[in-house]
């Protein structure tokens, strides 16, 4: 965090508008977007380097805003361990003009929600309310994000708040079976395997001290990013964002350039699958099958989309039919993709009794491989458009999707598409790309992640 010496100086006054894409040397654009559903998207960068990210959508009243950075838990430095989530908790906690409970009742007076997410390469803190109370509620964001005082006493009492909350995710074994995944696909020892929450041992050893200077290292004007959608105008988003960062005494004056993205690092090409075993006294068995995916930028991606929705997206996919339907082996089984800047993992999942786990893993080996030699056909070509363009079009009812698709396009990839382009690229996806991408998968090794009795 900076401290001008020229606080008064505020730069409401200019704002460089920039493109959602940028061209080969990363060279800012004027653009104005006009999304086919006559949505409004606008970008603007503002002196300090904060982005600024709005979609207007006509004929909705309320709005959703979020204050997010690409700084997540990969971020943490050694004795740092848990510090990201740490802060989504005690940003709520006060400020040095709103306590605790003035946070919560901002938000209740004018009746909205807001809440908080850690995830391993960003973190948010976003509120939906009512169009005419946008300007208040990023007041209440803002000066969360900016001026937490990280009180030892708050600290304390939540470090026991977020004990309990690891020690509730450990009593389910689903989220056991997903933390056992990302070590398995990633590696224990790598930022990307570990747990986003920290453990027992870090969140109890972290000191206040850590977890101050992690804040003050890595939220900053130039990793700030604000996203807003829904009954919003832009440049008075602008306006009040730059007086707030202004009166929070953070840099709106010089001429920055935002943080460097994730995206622009080295992939981690180097990282081998493992398995990893969970025993735990369970009726059902948890199990996942990974090898190595494609990163966020790949430009397979919309492939990849349409690869997980044949194999394991919904009731007619591959693995649905194959593993529950035609054997009654499952209750729950699918496919999935989770990407990062540097690397990705693929997945396919389900949850079994203990005897036919070696079964299952065959069965579900099995439908990866065959798709890979033997293609897909036209009519699951089709089903996938279908069933992806429907999801696309649903999300886009709802103004707090509109805004994580936002901000999470800007801190992770730095792309942002229209509905339009979306569904072009969708339509362009062919068989053959399908095939190829998991016959690329197929070639990988694979390890296995199971929490279940021994």
């Amino acid at each position: 965090m900076t401290n001008p010496s020229t606080r008064g100086a505020q730069a409401a006054t200019s704002f460089t508008e920039v493109s959602l894409e940028r061209g080969a040397a990363g060279d800012p654009a004027t653009e104005l977007h006009l999304v086919d559903d006559g949505a409004i998207l606008r970008r603007s960068i503002l002196p300090g380097g904060v982005r600024v990210v709005t979609e207007s959508v006509p004929g909705l009243r309320s709005a959703a805003l979020g204050a997010w950075f690409g700084v997540g838990s990969c971020d943490e430095a050694a004795g740092q361990e848990g510090s990201t989530h740490f802060l989504e908790h005690l940003l709520f906690k006060g400020t040095a003009s709103r306590d605790a409970r003035a946070i919560a009742e901002a938000f209740d007076l004018i009746g909205g929600e807001s809440n908080a997410a850690t995830a391993k390469e960003h973190t948010s803190y976003y509120a939906r309310v009512q169009g005419k109370d946008v300007g208040r509620a990023l007041d209440v964001v803002t000066d969360m994000v900016t001026s937490s005082l990280l009180d030892p006493a708050d600290v304390e009492t939540e470090r026991g708040v977020i004990v309990s909350e690891l020690a509730d995710a450990a009593d389910d074994p689903v989220d056991v079976a997903q933390e056992a995944f990302s070590r398995a696909a990633f590696g224990e020892s790598t930022p990307l395997g570990r747990p986003i929450g920290g453990t027992y041992e870090t969140v109890t050893a972290v000191p206040r001290d850590a977890v101050w200077e992690h804040y003050r290292r890595t939220y900053s004007s130039d990793s700030l990013v604000v996203a807003v959608a829904g009954a919003v105008d832009h440049d008075e988003v602008c306006e009040r964002v730059a007086a707030d960062l202004a009166a929070a005494g953070w840099d709106t004056c010089a001429t920055a350039v935002p943080r460097p993205r994730r995206f622009e690092t080295e992939p981690l090409t180097a990282l081998t699958v493992h398995d990893v075993t969970v025993v735990r006294d369970t009726e059902q068995a948890h199990v996942y099958l990974t090898c190595q995916g494609i990163p966020a930028r790949d430009e397979r991606r919309w492939t990849m989309s349409v690869l997980t929705t044949i194999l394991g997206g919904g009731m007619s996919s591959r693995l649905f039919q194959e593993v529950r339907e035609k054997r009654g082996l499952a209750y729950s089984t699918f496919a999935f993709d989770t990407s990062y800047a540097g690397a990705g993992a693929f997945g396919m999942y389900a949850g079994c009794a203990p005897r036919d786990v070696t079964e299952v893993c065959a069965l579900m080996s099995g439908e990866l491989e065959r798709l890979a030699a033997d293609g897909v056909t036209e009519r699951e070509m089709t089903r996938a458009r279908g069933q992806i363009r429907g999801a696309m079009v649903l999300g886009g009812e709802d103004s707090l999707a509109r805004m994580g698709r936002l901000g999470r396009a800007e801190v992770t990839t730095g792309r942002l598409r229209s509905m339009e382009e979306n569904l072009r690229l969708l339509e362009a996806v062919t068989a053959e790309q399908v095939r190829e991408l998991a016959a690329w998968l197929a070639s990988h090794e694979r390890a296995r992640a199971l929490v279940g009795p021994a």
